[in-house]
């Protein structure tokens, strides 16, 4: 049996590592039915969650929304390039975007960019007008770039934890 550590520092083996794979799946999965995918009595394997979730491993249960179902939406991704590049400028400009509902992802990349978002819009024109908004604040933004996302073909929620920890393609059960 593998045991791997984690970042967290609790060392993971195959069973917890099927529990990742199988909440990520499945955040509704039963105590019963998480158990007998992964092979453990229900006490032992709730045990076992219980300690991925306090050490941070776990740090959540979300619902998937098909907001498409609901209403029309724009997807947009902005590349953004900082006029200044001191560290109170990428702490202003990170500070202002938080707050900001519409972007649902910010990441900080190396490159030619200082960073890439995600937006969300009810549509182009509400998008451009966060954009202005942002210009307007003066939160160091120099140049940008404007991806409009026209066909989602593959979007994944679920992290593919048997690739990313080097594990060989028969690690696991799924």
């Amino acid at each position: 049996m593998t045991i791997l550590p984690s970042m967290s520092g609790m060392k993971l083996d195959p069973i917890d590592l099927r529990i990742l794979d199988a909440i990520q799946r499945d955040g509704r999965i039963t105590k019963l039915a998480l158990a007998e995918r992964v092979g453990l009595s229900p006490t032992p394997c709730w045990m076992r969650l219980r300690k991925l979730e306090k050490a941070g491993i776990v740090s959540g249960y979300h619902a998937r929304i098909s907001i498409r179902q609901i209403a029309p939406v724009a997807t947009v991704l902005m590349e953004v390039t900082l006029g200044a590049h001191r560290q109170a400028d990428f702490d202003r400009f990170e500070r202002a975007i938080r707050d900001i509902p519409e972007i649902v992802a910010c990441w900080s990349v190396g490159g030619g960019v200082d960073y890439v978002l995600k937006v969300m819009a009810r549509d182009i024109d509400a998008y451009q007008r966060l954009v202005d908004g942002l210009l307007e604040r003066e939160i160091g933004i120099d140049r940008y770039f404007t991806y409009i996302v026209t066909k989602t073909v593959k979007e994944e929620t679920a992290l593919p934890v048997e690739e990313l920890i080097g594990q060989d393609r028969g690690g696991f059960a799924k």
